[in-house]
């Protein structure tokens, strides 16, 4: 059978994360809908991650096998037409037999958007988190400097998947203001559940001056949930840059907008 690789983008405002659950809206239950019907049998799509409910992707991979002999190129348009509004693919392609949308993913970024302002904007709900006290940048990023390397970041993650290890390294936190805008871009080898949201909310807790940046580093050492931030809302937080190295393939996810 081929095994396709789909890039793809959604809002996740409409839908319970992007794994399936019995009698819940998800983008895979969505997803698999939509390829079934384009090639005329049921799939398995496997996806790059569990993003949450609410949680957007800018950029997504997820891939599948079928037997059906569609071109490539005829696959986004095909699919698109089964597709909601809020769920789009970008582009197909067909990749070897061991390719695993989040085996082979090397590592993945995370864009948390903070709406800075003292008046809100219908128009960043829940696409924005609305923050009406004035945060500062600088101390923001020598918060968020704390997080970089190789740590055990049980402090900031939620309890609810099991895995062999909280232990993960994180390439770069960077921290930017464009007006009103605040973006946290935070690239890792692997993220632990609610962990991008959490980080965030521990740099907003320094910005707060509820705990220094200096600080963090202990915080994540001792693995004390409680002394960080909190798990801000998922509306703000994108999925936006994907790595992919398996000795095979080798190419990366960027937002087409």
């Amino acid at each position: 059978m081929r095994n396709i690789a789909l890039f793809l983008s959604y809002l996740g405002t409409s839908y319970h994360g992007w794994q399936s659950q019995k009698n819940l809206a998800t983008v895979q239950q969505t997803m698999e809908k939509a390829i079934a019907m384009v090639v005329g049998h049921e799939v398995h799509v496997t996806g790059c991650g569990r993003t949450d409910a609410g949680v957007h992707a800018k950029c997504y991979v997820a891939n599948f096998r079928t037997d059906s002999t569609i071109p490539v190129d005829r696959l986004p348009y095909a699919l698109n037409t089964h597709l909601p509004e809020d769920v789009v693919v970008t582009r197909a392609f067909e990749v070897h037999d061991g390719f695993n949308a989040i085996g082979s993913c090397a590592k993945k970024e995370y864009t948390y958007i903070i709406y800075n302002s003292r008046i809100k904007d219908p128009f960043y709900v829940n696409r924005a988190w609305f923050y009406p006290k004035h945060l500062d940048e600088k101390v923001m990023q020598a918060a968020a400097d704390q997080f970089v390397g190789t740590h055990d970041f049980a402090a900031v993650r939620s309890v609810g998947t099991d895995v062999k290890s909280t232990v993960r390294t994180v390439y770069y936190y960077n921290v930017e203001r464009q007006g009103d805008l605040i973006y946290l871009r935070v690239c890792a080898n692997g993220f632990l559940y609610n962990m991008a949201r959490a980080m965030a909310g521990t740099v907003v807790y320094a910005a707060e001056g509820k705990i220094r940046p200096e600080e963090i580093g202990a915080i994540l050492e001792a693995g004390n949930r409680t002394a960080a931030g909190p798990t801000v809302p998922p509306g703000g937080l994108y999925m936006t840059h994907l790595w992919y190295d398996d000795g095979v393939e080798n190419f990366e996810c960027t937002p087409v907008l």
